[in-house]
């Protein structure tokens, strides 16, 4: 399992979360302490929006803790929405393109959980994508398919239903490949105004997923598990949920993955 941290709100240098605190990311990717995989050294990778409207994109295939570039990158960098993730692979190489957060245009995409059998239905999967995201797709990850998908059934005008249809057919292909656990999911993805997360499993073994407003720094950490080890107002976000995080508000739906048509 991975580890993944984001950032909505006021302008945070992003050390203050990936590099900083007691139980940070980066302390994270070498002893997380709420998924069964302590380390995460297949990988990291930062996004990040400021003045324009497609984000900043960092990623390589280092253990987190040892690129001085990441830390020193984290500590001169100030972003009003960031997204930071710190890869343990479930199977696929570790690799520049199959590190997240993936991209496509202004939206990004992150995430930490499993399609269980996707390399049995891996090309019925990326069949789903459309001709003009599959120049996307550049690594193998069912992750990275999950997104391009989700774009296909329409993203940009309802993320919660676009994602609740790929989430959907994924889990359903997974099933009839009769390979479990069909679908864990915890995943962040914003288009650089809005923060989306989404904590979802089609067993009880959904991936941990916390958030809490913070007054000092003036914005939403939406995080796998706690940054600071003392203190703190965490809420656990419940199985089933889909976030949605403005500069200052948050709202928690309901989120049941529902099997659509793709957008014409």
């Amino acid at each position: 399992m991975c580890r993944w941290a984001a950032w909505q709100g006021a302008p945070l240098f992003l050390g203050q979360i990936v590099t900083a605190p007691d139980h940070s990311l980066i302390e994270q990717s070498r002893d997380a302490s709420k998924c069964k995989t302590a380390i995460n050294a297949d990988g990291f990778g930062l996004a990040w929006y400021d003045q324009r409207p497609e984000p900043g994109l960092y990623r390589d295939v280092f253990p987190a803790w040892s690129d001085p570039n990441l830390k020193s990158l984290a500590e001169q960098v100030r972003a009003r929405l960031f997204m930071a993730h710190v890869r343990a692979s479930t199977g696929t190489a570790t690799s520049r393109n199959n590190c997240h957060p993936f991209t496509r245009g202004n939206w990004t995409f992150m995430h930490n959980g499993q399609v269980g059998g996707f390399d049995s239905f891996r090309r019925r999967a990326e069949g789903l994508i459309s001709d003009a995201d599959f120049a996307h797709r550049k690594g193998a990850t069912d992750s990275e398919a999950l997104f391009l998908t989700a774009c296909a059934r329409g993203l940009e005008a309802d993320p919660k239903a676009a994602l609740g249809s790929a989430v959907a057919t994924f889990e359903q292909m997974s099933r009839e490949a009769g390979a479990g656990p069909h679908m864990r999911l915890t995943a962040a993805l914003s288009d650089g105004h809005t923060l989306y997360a989404v904590r979802y499993a089609s067993d009880d073994f959904a991936p941990s997923l916390f958030y809490q407003w913070s007054a000092e720094w003036g914005g939403w950490a939406v995080v796998s598990e706690p940054f600071d080890t003392v203190g703190g107002t965490w809420k656990e976000v419940p199985k089933g949920s889909f976030c949605t995080f403005t500069p200052t508000a948050c709202q928690i739906e309901r989120f049941e993955p529902t099997l659509v048509k793709a957008a014409a």
